[in-house]
């Protein structure tokens, strides 16, 4: 049973993770339909603008609770930006082309990302733990967790609830809806597409920031950490379908689960379940739990 309940919260808890990164890459891939590679530098750059200004507000001496604001600030400010920059700068010029075309662009961006990082923040590792320890531990029939990571949970649920009620409760959700099912007659419209365009293409880049943000205490912040985190991402949402947010919230559950219930049984077999489980699927369901041969909807 205590094995049980460690698989369970551990894999939720990592669930959660990949699910606050995933849902801006389908969102990106279900308005625009790019599979946009750049995205796991969008992680990488809200963990190290997190991670450097919370080293900044300790060594101050600033009160600890608002080192979480210096982390929600931090992460989305640069997503807001660094979205902004590459989708008006370079993006939007490649709209209509080959699909194959932006693909390699958007890994273009990720290089070019990757260096950016470095002449930054320098190639040394950062590790802003303070903010993951303030909260202390929560005991659960007997094991000890520490409640920061409890509180991924949290923000994936609060992340989730607003993006579907900003879809399907808002006229701009609606406009983007109409955008993803048919963009020549949203053109006729007159609802203009390219801003649309903009928009997701920031929030996306936020939400993904924001991920790497939060993510930022639990780790060492070095370079490359953006790597590992695009091709679990892709793995989230090729197996819940592509543009789908029911599928990337069961595909992080899937990967989530699985790979915690590798580390406690079988640790070598991490990096296997998760890329067996998506083959698995993706023999039965080719476009994914939610997905379809139209990927047009999210």
């Amino acid at each position: 049973m205590l094995s049980f309940v460690a698989i369970l919260v551990d894999g939720v808890v990592y669930a959660s993770w990949l699910f606050v990164i995933g849902i801006g890459l389908t969102l990106i891939y279900g308005v625009m339909n790019i599979l946009n590679v750049a995205h796991g530098s969008f992680y990488a750059l809200g963990a190290y603008a997190s991670a450097w200004l919370i080293g900044e507000y300790f060594f101050l001496g600033y009160p600890g609770a608002g080192s979480y604001l210096i982390i929600l600030v931090a992460a989305m400010g640069v997503g807001v930006i660094f979205g902004f920059i590459i989708e008006r700068g370079l993006l939007r010029f490649t709209y209509g082309r080959d699909e194959v075309v932006i693909v390699l662009v958007t890994y273009a961006v990720f290089l070019i990302l990757e260096d950016v990082m470095k002449l930054t923040w320098g190639v040394e590792s950062y590790m802003p733990y303070q903010p993951r320890y303030l909260l202390g531990n929560l005991s659960i029939m007997g094991l000890p967790f520490v409640i920061y990571d409890l509180c991924l949970i949290l923000l994936a649920l609060v992340v989730g609830i607003l993006v579907w009620l900003g879809l399907n409760r808002t006229r701009p959700g609606k406009l983007l809806i109409a955008v993803i099912y048919d963009r020549e007659l949203a053109l006729t419209l007159g609802i203009n597409v390219g801003r649309v365009f903009t928009i997701t293409f920031i929030i996306g880049a936020a939400l993904g920031a924001l991920g790497g943000g939060f993510t930022a205490p639990l780790i060492s912040v070095s370079p490359g950490i953006g790597v590992e985190v695009i091709v679990l991402a892709f793995a989230v949402v090729v197996i819940g379908g592509l543009g789908s947010i029911e599928g990337a919230a069961v595909g992080a559950l899937i990967v989530g689960l699985g790979r915690a219930t590798a580390v406690h049984i079988l640790p070598q077999a991490e990096l296997f379940i998760v890329f067996g489980v998506m083959t698995l699927v993706l023999l039965i369901r080719p476009y994914g739990i939610f997905g379809s041969a139209v990927l047009r909807k999210i």
